[in-house]
Order: C-alpha cells, then structure tokens, then sequence
C-alpha cells in the first residue's frame, strides 16, 4: 500500500481530532472496514485502537471486527490476528461456486473460500460472511446449495445482499452487450425469500433487512447504523453521522493525508432537516426487527408527523405489507422484499 505510514498517522491524527464529537457517547463498537484492512499488521491495528482507547470512553470489551476477502486471509494470518484485539471477523465470500466468483471479478476461487473458512473457525466464534444472491444465470438450486454450504460451517452471522451493477464496470458492459443475462427481478425476490425461508429455519434471527444473526450475535456495528446512532467514520471517503447532521470525508488518499498533516479534517457536512430526520427513522426502522416506535415519532417529530406516517402507511396495512402492533409500525414477511420501496412511500416530501 503506497504511504501507508503516512496513512496510518493520519488515521490517528483525525481519531484525535475528532474525540469531542461524541463526548457523552460510549463506543462499544470498533469497525474495520472498506479498502483492504486485512493489509494492516498487528501492531498498526493495535496503534489505531489504542488511539481510540486515548480519545474515546470505550467499554471494556468493545466488538472489534476486521473486514476481509478469502485471499487476504491465510492461515498465518488468521493465526496472527488471533493476538490481536480483533474479535469479529466478516468475510467476503460472496459465493461458493467458481462460476459466480468469475462473474463478479473476484480474487479468490471457491477453493479459497471454503479454506478460509475452515481456518477461521478453529480460531474465532464470531465470524459473519457476506454472500450475493440474484447472480445472472444463477439458479435456485445453486443459491440454496451456496446456503447449505454457509450453514456447515455453523456461522453465527449471516449478511446477504442481492447483486448490484455498478456502472462503468465490466460486469455492466457484459450485460449490455448481451454477453451475460440481465439481473431477472423475479429471481432476485425468489432468491431472497429462499434466503430468509432457510436461515430462519436454522435458528438465524433476520434482525434487518440485509443481516442475520444467532441470538447474541447480531453485529454491533450494523446495529448501532440501523437504530440510528451516532457513530465516526475515520479514513478516506468515510461517514460518519451525529443524529443532526452527516459528514463524509475525501475520497483522495494523497489528499487526506496533506490535510491532517496540517491537524485539518478533511470532510464535508450537512445539516439534516425535520423531513430527512424522519425520512431516515422511518427507512432504517422498517428495515429492521424494531420497527418503527409511533411513540418516538410522536415525541421527536410531533402528533402531526405521527398521524402522517399513519395515513401513508394504512394501505400497506391494508395489503398486509405492514403492520401495527405495541405501538410499533414494521414490515411483515410478505412485506420484506418491498421494504426499501415502501419505505420511500411514507417518507414526508414537503
């Protein structure tokens, strides 16, 4: 990694400037994630927590997980880690079949992701993968297969996202050239009901939309984002959130450093209206096992914004999309694959 001296310093040195933000805020929750952490040897990781440790109230055995792809992690590496502070690890498997991997233009083989995993699981509990449903020419029988497989290794966390085409890839330039199928809706909800279907008959709690964990480990981080709290993000083209307002940081690596060298955050920020304040608790709310609290609607926003909220919702009500109950608005299975859509359905406009 070029500079990644002067990376790291500039990671600290934001970590520092950046300690009064959430001053009443306790971190239970350390993420490290984006880019290729895995890079990062022990005694740089064990600088940057430490860095927190000096700046930040933290509990004392915060969920630290390291995000990383199958090819980054070796047996000696896994090995290694595990005298680390590192006690969560989220692999980017994506898929077991060859087939799928080459599509997506990944650097491991299913070979390598089985490896890893079997690696993994001598050395650490707390183990969550990712995996890609709605995969061009992927078939059902495939997309279960690929659960089965996740589900021998006895994992206590799940995340599955269906296949997005990013534009200007190659993956997109296949697709319109005809080379490869398009994405066929159909199958991506078929696929995602597959998903739920198993991993709750396999005693997985489908706590968001996107996330499934075992009782006692639904991640800490993708809890903290879902229910909406605060949280910093600290890098390149991080982001970060305050409950008032969001700041992103530059994406530029040569950048970033230049700025905190100069003891100058390098990000940018906006101020969150009413509208997007509630616009966000009703997104973030119905995707997750806590719904949306009418109560704390009617306090933060107001009986107004309350009634609204109950209006647009009704018929989705209706259709048995969404429910009402205990005070709480939130999504019913059939209602899940829709959930995003819906959600935009409700939010205050004006």
């Amino acid at each position: 990694m070029k500079k990644k001296d002067e990376l790291i310093q500039a990671l600290v040195k934001e970590i520092e400037l950046r300690k009064n933000e959430i001053s009443n805020i306790v971190v239970d929750t350390l993420y490290f994630g984006g880019g290729t952490p895995s890079l990062l040897t022990n005694d740089e990781l064990q600088l940057l927590i430490d860095a927190v440790h000096q700046n930040y109230k933290v509990t004392d055995v915060p969920e630290i997980t390291l995000e990383a792809n199958p090819d980054d992690l070796t047996q000696k590496r896994i090995k290694d880690l595990t005298n680390s502070r590192i006690n969560r690890l989220s692999i980017g498997i994506q898929s077991f079949f060859n087939e799928d991997l080459k599509l997506m233009n990944r650097a491991h083989d299913s070979q390598e992701a089985k490896s890893c995993l079997d690696i993994a699981s001598e050395y650490f509990e707390n183990i969550s993968i990712d995996l890609i449903y709605g995969i061009p020419g992927a078939s059902n029988k495939r997309w279960q297969e690929n659960i089965d497989i996740a589900l021998s290794y006895e994992l206590p966390h799940i995340s599955s996202y269906a296949l997005t085409i990013e534009p200007r890839t190659a993956l997109e330039s296949f697709i319109r050239k005809g080379i490869i199928e398009e994405v066929d809706e159909e199958k991506v909800e078929e696929q995602f009901l597959i998903l739920v279907e198993m991993l709750e008959k396999n005693d997985f709690i489908h706590y968001e939309l996107s996330n499934f964990g075992k009782e006692g480990f639904f991640s800490k981080n993708n809890s903290a984002y879902w229910q909406g709290r605060s949280y910093i993000g600290i890098g390149p083209s991080a982001h970060s959130y305050n409950g008032e307002q969001r700041s992103w940081n530059i994406k530029n690596n040569s950048k970033y450093i230049t700025a905190l060298a100069k003891d100058t955050l390098p990000s940018q920020c906006e101020s969150l209206s009413i509208n997007d304040k509630f616009n966000e608790r009703v997104m973030t709310g119905l995707r997750t096992v806590w719904g949306v609290s009418l109560e704390k609607i009617e306090i933060d926003f107001g009986e107004d914004m309350k009634n609204y909220l109950l209006r647009q919702s009704k018929k989705y009500v209706d259709q048995q999309l969404l429910y009402i109950e205990d005070d709480k608005l939130g999504v019913t299975k059939k209602g899940k694959f829709l959930c995003d859509g819906i959600a935009s359905e409700l939010f205050k406009l004006k």
